[in-house]
């Protein structure tokens, strides 16, 4: 398992508690410090699509210009996510074939915990 977000996240710092104190091993990609490719952004976007990644909660979204969130599209997505990681919805979970987002425990609990 391959999880991917921010080190100072609240959300990534619970699924990476979760995770541990369940015995749950994965990997840790900051994509913040250790960058994000297009190869991989382009992966997730296929797997869940581009809407299921931007995080239009956060502070990143909202700084955008309302005429460019208002008519944002899968292109502009990618660039803006390229552009600035923090706007992606956290975290980015690899899981075998699977790629999801997001910390929920009691999902993860039937979905990890095997």
């Amino acid at each position: 398992m391959k999880l991917y977000g921010i080190k100072n996240c609240d959300t990534v710092k619970k699924a990476r508690k979760w995770l541990d104190d369940n015995g749950i091993a994965y990997d840790f990609h900051d994509f913040k410090k250790d960058g994000l490719d297009e190869t991989l952004l382009s992966r997730w976007e296929q797997a869940i699509g581009w809407e299921a990644l931007i995080n239009k909660r956060g502070t990143t979204w909202r700084k955008l210009p309302e005429e460019l969130r208002d008519t944002i599209g899968a292109q502009t997505a990618h660039e803006i996510m390229l552009d600035n990681p923090s706007i992606i919805k956290r975290p980015v979970v690899e899981s075998g074939d699977q790629v999801s987002v997001g910390f929920n425990a009691e999902e993860w609990a039937t979905r990890f915990k095997k």
